[in-house]
């Protein structure tokens, strides 16, 4: 599991994320993953990537989220493949804040892709605007992906655990996460095929034209009334004011109609 090949080191950050290492007695053990089934694509690609025998099943079940839940499942139990793994980084049992980015040389941006397919997300927001977001409770983990994003983006993070969960929540909007995602997510690279074709779209994204500024806001006064009211044209008018004839018309119509009450 050479982590300087894309594809190994996309691979190895999912693990981290999204997969679990247990062990049992007289060297037994499992290196497990689960994901929705209309991902399982990803892990028949995984299972092509190891030289060892493997199995991928798939079962339904209810989940905090929905009753139904299918979900598709890749199990390794290969001692050696175990060890690889956890040599690299994965520990058995809890892993969440002892993760961190691998001692060896890697490939940064197919490693964070990987993360970030399996506990991040790519999107845009109800304004339209990119996203891309990753959710750790690893302070390593968390420190690489705002050094990277950084050093694609220009986009600073002062990284923080939220008060409710103690974790962290990177994200990055605009042209920041366009950049970042443009970058993760290049052609044919291993990935989450959903997550890809958002991600293409982000790429292909361009920032919408600056909105008209709305009606100007003015504050109407006696001395302003008067002039209005007192002015041959309202051209005359707007010119002593310096406001759009729009608004003045309004205000005089409103003083005429009653609407508003009249200067002293």
């Amino acid at each position: 599991m050479d982590l300087t090949v894309p594809e190994y080191a996309y691979m190895f950050g999912f693990l981290q994320a999204d997969g679990h290492l247990s062990q049992q007695s007289r060297q037994r053990g499992r290196l497990a993953v689960e994901i929705s089934a209309q991902d399982i694509d990803l892990l028949r690609e995984f299972q092509k990537l190891t030289p060892y025998n493997s199995s991928i099943t798939e079962r339904t079940r209810s989940t905090n989220f929905a009753e139904t839940h299918n979900a598709a499942v890749w199990s390794l139990c290969s001692l050696e493949a175990r060890t690889r793994i956890n040599e690299l980084g994965l520990p058995y049992g809890r892993k969440s804040k002892t993760i961190g980015p691998p001692d060896v040389e890697f490939s940064r941006r197919d490693y964070l892709r990987g993360l970030i397919d399996a506990d991040g997300s790519v999107g845009f927001t109800s304004k339209g605007f990119p996203f891309v977001s990753l959710t750790t409770a690893s302070d390593a983990i968390a420190s690489c992906l705002r050094d990277y994003a950084r050093d694609v983006s220009g986009a600073e993070r002062i990284l923080k655990r939220n008060a409710r969960d103690d974790i962290y929540n990177i994200f990055y909007t605009g042209k920041a996460a366009q950049a970042l995602t443009s970058r993760l997510y290049y052609p044919d690279g291993l990935s989450l095929g959903r997550k890809q074709a958002v991600a293409d779209r982000i790429t292909n994204w361009v920032r919408p034209p600056a909105k008209k500024p709305g009606p100007e806001r003015i504050e109407w006064t006696s001395d302003k009334d008067r002039i209005l009211l007192s002015a041959p044209t309202i051209d005359d008018a707007c010119a002593e004011l310096g406001h759009s004839q729009n608004a003045c018309r309004a205000r005089l119509t409103k003083l005429l109609d009653g609407a508003v009450p009249l200067p002293d």
